[in-house]
């Protein structure tokens, strides 16, 4: 089965109980509340009465996803809409693999950590750059980054803002498979056709058991997280962090 249509930012292509979900948005395959609504509902739409035992997600272009363009106010005054989405993806009925070419940046970081697994290659950049835009992560990641890296790892990512890359992300739990750039859809449907090997009814009560509790928890952190948003958006040192991104130099904090 495939579903698209030459307009949609989604397509999804359903064989062998195995869903292709592609984002198209390229390069950068930046997102807002309409991308990441019909993501979720194309999501809702792939579980066990679908025929789809487990679903890649994948994007054109470049990187996988660059988040949100926070220099856009339209997409700053929609946070809440839009981690409220964040929790409907990871409550998906279906696995997700995340096949992680390029960067995965900010809110993109957020959505490849909804994922159960991601694959990537060497050239996988994950950056969780908050901190350097004088901001607070947002898309739950509060919740879903530490189980993967470990506290520890987790709170050198958010305050130092410093990026993961391949090899460094492999080895520290990011990657769940590294493979080259050529091979990497590839790679990550073969470990979707190995969960589906599995009887689907037991995979669904093993994630229910394992991840169902994550999605009220990130329900939780997201409500912080834009709170700690709407405080730090205000402030100069947000304001010349944008600036700074924007004209590629180190940004110059004043604590204000």
């Amino acid at each position: 089965m495939t579903s698209s249509t030459s307009s949609s930012p989604i397509t999804v292509d359903l064989e062998d109980h195995i869903a292709m979900v592609e984002i198209h948005r390229p390069p950068h395959n930046y997102f807002d509340v309409a991308v990441l609504t019909e993501l979720a509902d194309t999501i809702d739409r792939l579980g066990p009465d679908a025929g789809c035992r487990a679903i890649v997600l994948c994007s054109e272009g470049k990187n996988f996803c660059a988040g949100a363009d926070l220099s856009s106010d339209s997409v700053l005054d929609k946070t809440k809409q839009l981690y409220a989405i964040a929790a409907r993806l990871l409550g998906a009925p279906s696995p997700t693999i995340a096949a992680v070419q390029g960067s995965a940046v900010g809110g993109g970081f957020g959505l490849s950590l909804i994922a159960d697994f991601r694959v990537g290659t060497p050239r996988t950049r994950f950056a969780c750059n908050f901190a350097k835009l004088g901001f607070h992560h947002g898309f739950g990641i509060s919740e879903t980054l530490h189980p993967i890296v470990g506290q520890q790892r987790a709170l050198e990512i958010l305050y130092t803002g410093s990026d993961v890359r391949g090899e460094e992300a492999r080895a520290i739990g990011l990657l769940d498979r590294l493979t080259d750039d050529d091979t990497l859809r590839h790679s990550a449907r073969r470990l979707a056709e190995e969960i589906a090997l599995s009887g689907p009814l037991a995979v669904s009560a093993i994630r229910q058991t394992m991840r169902g509790p994550l999605v009220d928890r990130v329900r939780a952190a997201t409500l912080l997280e834009a709170q700690q948003q709407e405080r730090l958006r205000n402030t100069s040192d947000f304001q010349e962090g944008v600036k700074a991104m924007a004209e590629r130099r180190p940004p110059r904090f004043t604590g204000s």
